[in-house]
């Protein structure tokens, strides 16, 4: 009742994206019925009717991301502060938004049922229409009730699952006295430790003053030991009370011990007994946190090359697809691990463009994109991967299917029209949540006197450095998946 009521209350917003899930679960549904009916129809090619079932495991896959990134923009099930007194912690805000999205893609379901019938002549009683008539809808066959029932429940059972997994309550981990051991720099596997930023090295004379410190720690005769050690130790204790910059952007201050100011008139103090310093352990250095974003780069790559190895191998050893076929199921593998190799690659690519921006002595412009970049990463990195696989598979069509290959079918297209636009409605799904979180970041800009222009101008160069990035890229990879199956 909870989801319901949040439904029936939501803004017109959020009522179209809500109801873009339902449209692309109608379709993912009417296509996984048109996979039985040819089924029906075709007893004695059970490997033809599998493939078409498989295939459709693109637009269920494009459905469900899609239900994943219109859930994360809900405003109606977002934790706010004292919501857990009356009982709506995260986790029930967490099962209230896998409900919505259930609800959405029910409601997308039953419509595919009723086309599907509708074109059957199952509700009016005619005889069928459309072209899929003769191959997809199974006309003059009864059509296995437990079969419909578990393909129109596959969208919203993934989606709420999906949605769930992501949206799920996470305990923020505690901070470890050292660094855990884990994955480095381009994947390489090892101790980690905190590592201090560029030009931290000698900031502040650190480097002298710790070597001072250490030689002059033990006894009390480096102390009296005159202008030279007095001046180093003073110089390491600024250094040790030196607030440092983290690799994320914090300031991290470490407390140092207070040192008393020696005489600088030339006589010093002999102390009258001889006093040992007790031994102050050492503070453990916090661990530098790694950004998530990169670490994934080098296996998106290592299975983008494994997708098209896979498909160049399956292409060469099979023909082109003919008229009212599918392409093998090889070729799906190949296609599925490359569209995967991307969307993992995505955030790291994301990231990396970001940095590129800033690098050669930035402007206020391309500094503000590019840290705008590296922060919105984990957000449209991955959509902009999937968008990248989607936009290579379409150069690959327009090459193996142009004027003498297979022609495509209507359920082609629609597949087709259902991955891209679920593609593409998740990236701006994206993109404009990207743009609700750094709101408060846009306003503090604006009260600074930052121009409204310098913030569109920062949006336009992100805008060409991903396209000038991911351009070539999607081009790179679309022709060599091309080249096998153009033969």
């Amino acid at each position: 009742m909870l989801a319901l009521r949040l439904t029936r209350t939501a803004h017109l917003a959020v009522h179209l994206r809500r109801l873009l899930v339902a449209v692309a679960s109608a379709g993912t549904g009417f296509l996984l019925l048109c996979a039985l009916g040819f089924a029906l129809s075709h007893p004695d090619t059970p490997g033809a009717a599998a493939l078409r079932l498989a295939w459709c495991a693109a637009p269920l896959a494009a459905a469900v991301q899609l239900a994943v990134a219109v859930a994360r923009t809900d405003p109606g099930t977002r934790p706010r502060s004292g919501l857990s007194a009356i009982g709506l912690g995260p986790g029930r805000l967490m099962a209230v938004s896998a409900t919505t999205t259930a609800l959405s893609a029910v409601l997308g379901s039953v419509a595919a049922l009723f086309l599907f019938l509708h074109l059957r002549g199952d509700l009016t009683g005619g005889p069928p229409s459309g072209r899929v008539a003769a191959d997809a809808l199974a006309v003059g066959q009864s059509l296995p009730a437990p079969a419909v029932l578990t393909l129109l429940v596959l969208v919203p059972v993934f989606a709420s699952a999906a949605v769930a997994h992501t949206l799920r309550p996470r305990d923020p981990r505690p901070a470890t006295a050292t660094a855990p051991r884990g994955y480095g720099r381009f994947g390489a596997y090892g101790w980690g430790k905190a590592r201090e930023t560029f030009g931290a090295y000698g900031r502040f004379g650190s480097r002298t003053a710790t070597v001072a410190i250490a030689a002059g720690s033990g006894t009390a005769d480096a102390i009296a030991a005159g202008s030279g050690t007095t001046g180093a130790i003073a110089a390491g204790s600024r250094a040790a009370g030196a607030a440092r910059v983290g690799a994320g952007g914090t300031l991290q201050t470490q407390a140092s011990d207070a040192q008393p100011p020696a005489p600088t008139d030339g006589t010093a103090e002999a102390p009258a007994t001889p006093q040992t310093l007790d031994p102050q352990p050492e503070p453990t250095p916090a661990p530098t946190p790694h950004s998530p974003n990169t670490t994934a780069l080098p296996w998106g790559i290592a299975v983008l090359a494994a997708g098209l190895t896979v498909e160049t191998y399956t292409g060469n050893a099979s023909a082109a697809p003919t008229p009212g076929t599918a392409p093998s199921a090889g070729v799906l593998v190949g296609w599925a691990l490359t569209a995967l190799g991307l969307a993992l690659a995505g955030p790291g690519l994301t990231h990396l463009c970001g940095r590129l921006l800033q690098a050669a002595r930035p402007g206020a412009l391309r500094l503000l994109a590019g840290r705008v970049l590296m922060e919105e990463s984990h957000r449209i990195g991955r959509p902009l991967g999937v968008v990248a696989a989607v936009a290579a598979a379409a150069y690959v069509a327009a090459t193996v299917y142009d004027g003498d290959g297979p022609a495509f079918g209507p359920l082609a297209t629609l597949g087709a029209l259902l991955v891209a636009g679920c593609t593409v409605a998740t990236l701006l799904t994206a993109a404009v949540a990207a743009k609700h979180a750094r709101a408060d970041t846009t306003d503090a800009l604006l009260r600074l006197g930052a121009p409204p222009s310098t913030l569109r101008g920062a949006a336009a160069v992100r805008a060409a450095a991903l396209l000038a990035l991911f351009g070539p890229l999607t081009l790179i990879v679309a022709v060599l998946a091309a080249l096998p199956l153009d033969h």
